[in-house]
Formats: C-alpha cells, sequence, structure tokens
C-alpha cells in the first residue's frame, strides 16, 4: 500500500529558534485512520497544519500525496488542497453563506457542475441529518450542527485524506456519535485516509487505526 504521507527527519516551528516538532521521521499509509495525540501546546495542531501547507518544514522533507511540501509553490499547494478535506476545531464557515453553500464550497472550487453540486450536497445534508436546514446560515444553528455542516463540506469532494482537529472537542453526544461515523465511513467504504487530532481517543471505535503521540516534540506510534 502506498504512503500518503512521508516524513523524514521533519522539525516544525514559527520561530527561528524555537523547536515544536523535532526530526520526526514516519509515514502514513494510504486508506488509514491515524490518531495524533498529545498534550495542550505539543505540537498536535502544528503537525497537521503541515498536512495542507499552512506551515513549511523547517528543516527536513515532508510529502503529501506524492507532493513535496517543502517551498512548495502557490500552483501546487492549491492542487493538492483540492483533494483534501479540513475539518477545523472553529469550523471556519463562511457566515455570509447559507449551510448549503458553505457544504458546496470545494465543488465550486472543483469545477463541478450545478446539478453534480446540488445532488452531492442534498446527500451529504442527509449524511449529517441537517437536510431541514439547508436555507439557513451559520450562526443560526447551534456549535454541534455547524460542525456537522464542516464535517459535510470536508467530505463533499470525495479528497482522498481528510484532516481532522478536534472534531468533536465541544460536542454534545449526537453530534459527536455523528461525526465519528462520517469519518468511519469515509474510511470503511471509500478507503479515504483521516487523520485526527484530538486529546483522547474515542471509546467503541469499530475500525482498526494507528495512534501517533506527540512529547516534547518528539513522535511516538503506540501499539
Amino acid at each position: 500500500m502506498d504512503n500518503v504521507i512521508i516524513a523524514e527527519n521533519l522539525s516544525l516551528s514559527y520561530k527561528e529558534f524555537e523547536t515544536i516538532i523535532s526530526k520526526a521521521t514516519f509515514s502514513i499509509e494510504a486508506g488509514s485512520f491515524v490518531f495524533i495525540t498529545g498534550a495542550s501546546g505539543s505540537g498536535k495542531s502544528t503537525l497537521l497544519k503541515s498536512f495542507y501547507g499552512a506551515i513549511e518544514p523547517r528543516q527536513g522533507q515532508l510529502m503529501v500525496g506524492g507532493v513535496k511540501m517543502n517551498h512548495i509553490s502557490t500552483s501546487k499547494l492549491n492542487f493538492l488542497r483540492r483533494h483534501i478535506g479540513i475539518v477545523f476545531q472553529d469550523y471556519k464557515l463562511i457566515k455570509e453563506w447559507t449551510i448549503e453553500k458553505n457544504v458546496m464550497l470545494p465543488l465550486i472550487i472543483s469545477g463541478y457542475t450545478g446539478d453534480v453540486s446540488g445532488a452531492q450536497v442534498q446527500k451529504l445534508l442527509g449524511h449529517v441529518k441537517l437536510t431541514h436546514q439547508a436555507g439557513k446560515y451559520p450562526q443560526e444553528l447551534s456549535g454541534g450542527e455547524q460542525q456537522r455542516v464542516a464535517m459535510a463540506r470536508a467530505l463533499a469532494h470525495n479528497p482522498i485524506l481528510i484532516l481532522a482537529d478536534e472534531p468533536t472537542g465541544n460536542l454534545d453526544d449526537y453530534s459527536s456519535s455523528v461525526i465519528w461515523n462520517l469519518l468511519e465511513g469515509a474510511n470503511t467504504q471509500l478507503k479515504t485516509t483521516v487523520i485526527v487530532v484530538t486529546h483522547h481517543i474515542p471509546e467503541g471505535l469499530r475500525i482498526p487505526y494507528k495512534h501517533y503521540h506527540i512529547e516534547f516534540g518528539t513522535i511516538n506510534e503506540i501499539a
């Protein structure tokens, strides 16, 4: 099985003389489900950001989807992001757009026709139990509902990789269950690689997964 992410001696930092992730070497197989844990401030979100190009490697090499992330051009980064779904902890929905149009965003970027986009959005809103909210705006929804919209948006363009940053950290039990079911389904049915940053791995998962833990800048695989 091919690796969707390959890191070799990867170091990450925001400032020249600090180190958040230090000389990490690891690989993530395509189609796998991966958890990244660690204490607050350990570098979990920083590592996730490097996977979609929000921070460049300070040292070492990082490949994502066969694309080298070191000094990546804007055009290559835009191409890569068309194949990645991102679920942010703070949702990052567009307030001026309806729920339906927010979910449609990746399809608009990828150039899908209106008919195809509309059908895909309706299907996904059904999956996240929000068909009845399609015409509303983000501020009219609860936090749990907004995160379910963000999840639907991340899945809209059938990405090869989903990156989720604490996707259920502040959610009610029902919304958390919907999110986990969607992530599991994307992984098992669509063979999408799923990487989740979290403080706690949920109990009752029905799928095999890998677990990496970050401590003092070092990434260790937990057996």
